[in-house]
């Protein structure tokens, strides 16, 4: 466990610990580099002792670094130091699914649907990018305070092994699917299954398969039938329950096949809760269990029959090679021969016999054939006790497997390489290389002997040199199939930004206007001189200059030096403000004198979260500003409002009304860059905006054919400053999804 105050790579120093899992504990921390709060997943020690599953949890990370969509929780970095193996995220100011479903005991049925949705587009984005989550659950997934839903911890998963996972998975069984507790292939449907789970629960309440360890809730997931949600909730709709039933089919093929068509069907149930449009697909009936009747029974026990086989080669058997094609008739019906009828006759006389035999319960002597013959009453009982041999073994098979004490042929391969350091079986993957910041040409070398295919996507801005590749789909370091092609990005050159004037704001108001911008920003505190009345020229805590000055065009990624203001200098000793129930931005800019401040949280029902609770020193004590502690503890709050959702919406509801009223106009005029796979065919633009709970939806661009990047100029609700906006491309004459982009607007008139 990290204490506070440690600082890990020389740039994230350690504010609190926010959370722990099976694998990892989560801390919030200062980055310093870009002067932000984020949130550090730190490996717990007994997993940093594999080598194997550190790899891969790299890998893994690496690869969900390259994602980004507002339902995703960003990684920013990922590392070591000194043995302490972390991934750096967005910092998220919320709670986990799992503790607002604890709280509220199961969801409304649009907030549960809402929710399912957002998850669904982020699982979406990730899959689109080649990455399968693996595992999908409500812990994974996080509220914020302002009721937006992201999934997290992507790649974990993945990372792990059956030799590295042991009573730690116990949250993760409950939402496992058939294929992973069976320890066989998971992909895309896997998140699917697991996501049905998790809707099952947040409806419910309650988790459909429930255990006293891992092994018996794995079984239910292999052999039981869930509890209907409508049993536990009498109210769900049946398109809701349809939805879920589809999401957790047994069987991988009678699940959905795209994230995308759950979305659909879980925007349908929106509006039509009681539609039968869920298409649950249909067993086989040739794979259904046929019952037969007594009397056939009997019948199929006393009936004497034959199987026969080829009959075996002899000197008199012309092989295949050697055999005469005889000429064949026009009549496509087998010519009737004497042979033919002598046999047909022998046939029907053996039938009649032992009819008359099975009437008279009398013996039937049987006419031996050449080949191999079986009596079927004998037959059929023995395949059931072999049927009932090979379940069980693969019952035991599995249960040992769940339980650690059985080794897959893979986990048995990772023990003998960590032992003897060579790898017993031949992995002809290749290790995907780095091309950023290099030419074409360079990248062409770079790949000239891997196997691996490279494609050009087209141009976006950045902050690498024109002409460079500047992204690529696949990160640098992961491993993926011979032949496997890498999409990247050429840049064309930072975009041009005007440096925005944050002077006399707040150190942290200016600091995320800045990067808002796209700008690295570099803090730097002085102390100031006084004005002709002995006061400082800035208060303490707020910005005095900028460099480069306001209105400089600049690059994105370019670095500006905010400098900020510590007041007059009184030497080693400065009062203490009192900044007890202050918000804790209100605080830190209040103490803007002192560089040493320690945020503790602390959970109090009875102090709104942000509130400082207590501060030490006490006020108007005196302490060092330079080198002195100060330590807050601010409230992390102890429960959430009734409806932290829907009044997010309300409130946004209420602001769009004023804005409506007073007749303002909202726009976005990002840019679009070239969509992935994109063929140069009619497109459509669809923007999806949540005004007041509600998803409104329109067509900004519809069959027409775009240049890209396109600057976009299209106008949104007013008030609503977010969106999604939807790429459809016309191929084969259907609208097809190609890109989904996060868009903001801001108010122009």
């Amino acid at each position: 466990m990290l204490k506070n105050g440690m600082v890990i790579a020389e740039r994230y120093e350690i504010t609190a610990k926010i959370g722990a899992g099976g694998m990892a504990d989560v801390y919030k921390a200062m980055d310093h580099k870009l002067n932000r709060y984020v949130a550090v997943k730190v490996l717990k020690p007994e997993f940093r002792e594999d080598a194997t599953f550190v790899k891969k949890f790299r890998s893994e990370a690496q690869a969900a670094a390259g994602l980004t969509h507002p339902n995703i929780v960003s990684v920013f970095d990922v590392g070591d130091d000194e043995g302490v193996y972390y991934i750096v995220m967005e910092l998220i100011e919320g709670i986990t699914l799992k503790e607002y479903i604890s709280k509220r005991g199961k969801l409304k049925v649009k907030e549960a649907t809402s929710i399912a949705i957002q998850v669904c587009m982020g699982l979406d984005a990730a899959h689109r990018h080649g990455i399968v989550h693996r595992d999908v659950k409500p812990q994974n997934i996080i509220i914020s305070t302002d009721g937006k839903v992201k999934v997290t911890d992507f790649g974990i998963a993945r990372a792990a092994s059956s030799n590295t996972i042991s009573s730690n998975v116990m949250g993760s069984v409950h939402y496992s699917s058939p294929e992973q507790v069976r320890g066989g292939y998971s992909d895309e449907k896997s998140d699917i299954y697991s996501l049905g789970i998790t809707l099952y629960e947040m409806v419910t309440g309650k988790v459909p398969f429930d255990g006293d360890t891992t092994v018996a809730i794995a079984i239910k997931h292999l052999q039981e039938e869930m509890v209907p949600p409508r049993e536990l909730t009498p109210d769900l709709p049946t398109s809701l329950e349809q939805i879920i039933f589809k999401c957790t089919q047994k069987s991988v093929n009678r699940r959905y096949e795209r994230m995308e068509d759950v979305i659909e069907d879980l925007r349908h149930s929106l509006i039509d809760p009681n539609g039968d449009f869920v298409q649950l697909n249909v067993v086989n009936n040739q794979a259904k269990t046929l019952v037969f009747t007594d009397k056939e029974i009997g019948e199929i026990k006393n009936t004497p029959k034959t199987i026969q086989t080829e009959n075996p080669p002899n000197k008199k058997t012309a092989s295949p090679a050697n055999k005469k094609k005889k000429p064949q008739s026009r009549s496509s019906k087998p010519r009737t021969t004497a042979k033919n009828k002598a046999r047909t006759s022998r046939s029907a006389s053996s039938t009649v016999s032992a009819r008359k035999a099975q009437e008279k319960k009398l013996p039937v002597k049987k006419k031996q054939k050449k080949g191999f013959s079986v009596d079927l009453g004998f037959l059929l009982p023995m395949l059931g006790l072999i049927a009932g041999i090979a379940l069980l073994v693969a019952v035991i098979v599995v249960v040992g497997r769940s339980a650690g004490l059985l080794r897959s042929g893979e986990n048995q391969r990772s023990s003998v390489e960590a032992q003897t350091g060579t790898s017993t079986v031949q992995d002809d993957r290749v290790a995907v290389p780095d091309l950023l910041g290099h030419s074409e040409e360079e990248a062409r070398s770079l790949t000239e002997n891997t196997n691996i295919g490279l494609q050009n996507m087209g141009e976006e801005p950045s902050v690498y040199a024109k002409g460079l590749i500047c992204r690529q789909e696949i990160a640098a370091g992961t491993k993926v199939a011979p032949h496997t092609t890498i999409r990247y990005y050429i840049s064309e050159g930072a975009a041009e930004v005007t440096v925005p004037d944050v002077s006399g704001m707040s150190e942290i108001n200016a600091v995320n206007t800045l990067q808002n911008s796209g700008f690295i920003v570099d803090v730097k505190k002085e102390y100031v001189e006084a004005d002709d009345y002995g006061y400082p020229l800035a208060d303490p805590g707020y910005v005095y200059l900028i460099e480069p000055p306001v209105g400089t065009q600049l690059q994105v990624g370019e670095t500006i030096t905010l400098h900020v203001s510590r007041g007059l200098d009184y030497g080693d000793s400065a009062e203490v403000p009192d900044v007890v129930g202050m918000s804790r931005d209100q605080a830190l800019t209040t103490l803007g004198k002192f560089l040493n401040i320690q945020i503790v949280e602390e959970q109090r029902a009875d102090v709104a979260a942000g509130e400082v609770i207590s501060q030490s020193p006490e006020a108007y004590s005196y302490q060092d500003p330079n080198n002195g502690l100060i330590v807050l503890t601010v409230s992390s709050g102890n429960d959430l409002p009734q409806e932290p959702v829907s009044a997010a919406y309300l409130e946004q509801a209420s602001l769009v009304e004023e804005a409506a009223a007073a007749g303002e106009v909202w726009k976005c005029t990002q840019r679009l860059n070239t969509p992935s796979g994109y063929g140069g065919g009619l497109v459509r633009l669809q923007l999806l905006q949540d005004v007041g709970g509600q998803s409104q939806s329109s067509v900004v661009v519809d069959s027409e054919a775009l240049t890209f990047p396109y600057q976009l100029n299209i106008t949104g609700v007013p008030g609503v400053s977010e969106g999604t906006l939807y790429l459809y491309e016309l191929i084969d004459g259907k609208y097809q999804e190609l890109g989904i982009y996060s868009v903001t607007f801001s108010r122009v008139s």
